[in-house]
Order: structure tokens, then sequence, then C-alpha cells
């Protein structure tokens, strides 16, 4: 049996390091139980020989990017039911390879599709499964793939996916309650932007010709109007590529690393957006370390892949910190008490008893439920706030335009009475 080097600590924050004999990491965490003990970190015989094989992975990546690789983007839908019909396949004792020809046949992106394929190919040439989806990390994300391989592991598969699926699915929930919140305000200013830039190239210069001919004294707030649609009418070719030019580099902007952290900045403090922002990545962290620490991933990879999971700087940065602490010996719940900037006091204390029970992957879970339930009531009372101030901030620009353009014609009239 493989010789593992390993850390370890007890319920009463006590580390241990050693090496033992077992058949792999499952095991190892198992014998250590055992003791009293729960696995922080272990590395093996052949962990060298994986990162020289990961590294030339990435070289030939960086090498043998393609077309497809570069613009390759499959829904969590779909990578929903991919992982629901490939856990049903395995139980029902269909073999891998035919199991992604049937789901190649099933899926219903092209891109996807050739991917399942290659994935068949790769696993017929005798590459495991969570190598063959290794090859593409723009679509299995490195929680899929370290559960995956986990379950290989330990022969537990089906159960690794049945994991992956139930927290595929409550991701999936969790979005689409804040997607759907979000529609209808963007549809309304999506449509109020554009019937206003539309009379504003069309409308407003007609009835600019009529004031012309009628040597009206025209206010402040008319010329303003006057002043913005006679630019959009001449120029709205440049207008609108601008209009597209500024969007893409926002996007671009938004992505990187100074970007990113502002908008992370700025999620955190908006008044309306703060709390439900800290909920929904709270409620993704806890989410991802419960599947994985229940998949039998050590705590401190658990937290480096759950940090890479989450969008938000913040949270990434915490969970980064807490599992450089966490390596050197600290409990979880004590590594987190730094950031309860971010991370509510309940979570913190929960984690606490979680470790003290011997229970934390079931209590993030549970955690995870709660938070990720408060995050739907939040979303749906900021829906119900947002659709008044929508009503009030588009009733406010028509009233502006609709007075800015009749105030003439009342000094016109005024005039002749």
């Amino acid at each position: 049996m493989p010789q593992y080097s390993y850390k370890a600590k007890n319920l009463q924050g006590d580390e241990i390091a050693g090496s033992l004999e077992a058949l792999n990491e499952k095991q190892l965490a198992r014998n250590l139980r055992g003791q009293g003990y729960f696995l922080i970190s272990a590395s093996g015989p052949s962990d060298q020989e994986n990162n020289d094989k990961k590294k030339e992975g990435k070289l030939e990546h960086k090498f043998k990017a393609t077309f497809l690789d570069i613009f390759l983007n499959v829904s969590l839908t779909e990578k929903l039911f991919f992982t629901r019909n490939l856990e049903v396949m395995i139980k029902s004792g269909v073999s891998l390879v035919k199991s992604f020809e049937i789901l190649a046949q099933q899926a219903r992106s092209k891109k996807f599709k050739q991917v399942l394929r290659d994935i068949s190919e790769r696993i017929n040439k005798g590459e495991s499964l969570s190598q063959a989806i290794g090859s593409y990390p723009k679509i299995f994300s490195l929680l899929f793939q370290e559960t995956i391989r986990v379950g290989e592991e330990t022969g537990r598969l089906s159960e690794a996916l049945q994991t992956l699926y139930k927290q595929m699915e409550k991701e999936h929930s969790l979005k689409s309650k804040i997607k759907s919140a979000m529609i209808y305000p963007i549809m309304v200013l999506v449509v109020a932007f554009g019937i206003g830039i539309f009379l504003m190239i069309f409308a407003v210069p007609k009835i600019q010709a009529s004031f012309v001919e009628m040597g009206i004294q025209l206010p402040l707030t008319t010329k303003i109007i006057l002043g913005v649609a006679g630019f959009l009418s001449k120029n709205w070719i440049i207008f609108l590529l601008s209009l597209f030019i500024f969007i893409f580099l926002f996007s671009i902007f938004a992505r990187s690393g100074k970007g990113g952290k502002l908008k992370s900045t700025l999620w955190l403090h908006l008044p309306i957006i703060s709390k439900l922002t800290r909920q929904t990545n709270s409620a993704l962290t806890l989410r991802t370390l419960s599947s994985l620490l229940q998949a039998g991933v050590p705590i401190v990879r658990s937290l480096i892949i759950a940090s890479g999971s989450l969008t938000n700087f913040y949270f990434r940065k915490a969970l980064e910190d807490s599992a450089q602490r966490v390596e050197k010996g600290e409990k979880l719940s004590k590594s987190l008490t730094s950031h309860q900037d971010i991370l509510s006091p309940m979570v913190v204390q929960m984690i606490e008893v979680g470790e003290e029970t011997g229970e934390t992957p079931n209590v993030l879970e549970k955690l995870a439920d709660f938070l990720e339930e408060e995050a739907g009531a939040s979303t749906e009372r900021l829906s119900a706030i947002m659709e008044p101030l929508l009503i009030m901030c588009v009733g406010g620009a028509v009233g502006f335009f609709a007075v800015s353009m009749m105030q003439p014609m009342f000094s016109i009239m005024e005039g002749v009475k």
C-alpha cells in the first residue's frame, strides 16, 4: 500500500503530523477518525508525478487552445441534467464510454456534444474520468473535477455524482430566483431607454422645427432636450457605436483584477443589495465546502477549491486566508473569525458547533439551506422595493420630458389670450 504523509487534528485543536499506509486518502481519513483525528491535508508518493502531469497538461493546453475552447459556454441547466443522467447510467451498470456516447446524443448544445464525444474517446484510450473532464476546465469546474477524482479513488463515483447534482441543483435554484427577480426591472429600463432614444432621434427634431417656425422663446429645460436630440439625430451611428464600445470595454474591466475588486466592493456596500450579496456568496461558499467535505476532500484543499468557485473578491480572499491558517493548525471557525465583516457571526458560531460535534459537513449543508432560503426571501423583497422605485424614476423622466415639450405651447396659448 502507498505511504501517505499527513496533517490531522482532534476536536481539541491539537495537531499531529506523520505518515501512514493506506489505499487512498479516504481510507487514510477513516483510519485517523478511528483515532479521534480529522485529516487536514495529505500527500502520497504519486503527488509529484501528478503535479508534473498537470504542469505538462497546462503547457499543452496553452499551445493547443482551439476556437472551441475560447468560446465554449455550457449552461448550468445542461450540466445539471448531464450529471443526473450520468449518475443514473452508472448506477444501472452502463460503462463510462457507452454512457458518454448516449449523453452526447442527448446534449442540446453542439459544442457540448463534441466535448462529451471527446471525453468518451479519452476514457476509451485509458484516461480516468477525472483526467478526461480535466481537459475542459471551462465546463467542468475544479469542484467537479475534485469530487469526481475522490469518487473514483473510493469506488463511490455514483455517490460523488449525486453530491454534485445536489450542489448544482441548489446553486441553479438560487441563481434562478435572483435572475427572475431582476428580469422585470432590467426590461423596464431597457424599454424606457429605447423609447427615449427613439423619441430623441425621430420625434423631437420635428417638434423643434415647429418651435423654430413660430419663433418661440424656449425655457432652459426645453433647450437641453432639443440640444441632446439634435446631437443624437445627427450622430446616432456614432452614439450607438460608442455605446457598444463602452459596454464591451466595461465588461472587460469588470472581469479584470481591479474591476472585479471594485465591483465586489460596490456589491458589498450598496444599501439595497449588500445583504443579498452576503447571503448569496455565503450560501455558495458553505454549499461548496459541504459537498467537498462529504466527498472526502481534505479541508485545506476544499477551501482552496471553494475560493476558486466564487466571483466576489473578498469572499475568495477570506477562504484563501482561512486555507493558509487551517494548514498551520487553526480551526476553520477561528480562521473565519477575522472575516465577520462579510460572514455573519452566526455562520462562524455554527461552524464551531460542527467542529465540536464532528458534523461539520452536515452543519455546513444545513447552514447553506437556511441562507439560500434567506437569499430567496431577500430577492423577493428587493424586487418589491425596486418596482415602485422604477415607476417613480420612469414617471419622473416622462414628466420632465412632457413638461419641457409642453411649456412652450402653454406660452403660446397665454400670448393668444
